[in-house]
């Protein structure tokens, strides 16, 4: 009579770890890591102990732009579009007091900053807030700075803001600062 053998055949299983190994080298290096950029905002520096850093602003040097509950924009308590808000924000800046500046195309209700060093835009949101649309409002905001300052830059300079040394574009910055106050509306 035969035996017969019924073993079963194996696998080798010693390659397995370094087909792993290598499937995981091969994703690691593969594969992207997106990281969001963010915002990029200069925080204000501490106040020195001891010393009474609470600066007076005047009213007039305050555009408020309140974000609502329904996703609305608000500007000194006024209804308006996204597309709208740069105008505002641009008046508000750069027209120094003066309700027929470059910037208000006719709208003599618009609020006049004393001059672009000592404007202020304080944003406040509500909880219920759309992250979008505090987004697009930030761009917006960032958008009236940059083209007041590119103005600027071509008046001042008679050069591109892109073309200007560190110098030149620090003395933009200190012309038009860009002063944003963030809070959350109760």
């Amino acid at each position: 009579m035969r035996h017969s053998n019924t073993t079963s055949p194996k696998v080798n299983a010693g390659s397995m770890a370094d087909i792993a190994f290598l499937l995981l080298i091969f994703f690691l290096v593969t594969t992207t890591i997106t990281t969001d950029a963010g915002i990029s905002r200069k925080l204000p520096k501490d106040c020195p102990p001891g010393i009474d850093c609470t600066n007076t602003i005047h009213e007039r040097n305050i555009l408020r732009v309140i974000l609502n509950n329904e996703q609305g924009i608000l500007v000194d308590e006024k209804q308006i579009l996204i597309t709208e808000l740069k105008d505002y924000a641009k008046a508000f800046i750069d027209n120094n007091g003066d309700a027929s500046c470059l910037y208000c195309k006719g709208n003599k209700d618009l609020k006049s900053s004393d001059n672009p060093q000592k404007a202020v835009i304080s944003l406040q949101t509500s909880r219920e807030t759309n992250y979008e649309l505090f987004i697009n409002v930030q761009d917006e905001l960032t958008k009236a700075y940059y083209e007041l300052r590119t103005s600027y830059a071509k008046s001042k300079f008679n050069k591109s803001i892109d073309l200007l040394t560190n110098d030149e574009m620090n003395e933009i910055k200190k012309a038009y600062p860009f002063i944003i106050s963030e809070a959350n509306t109760k």
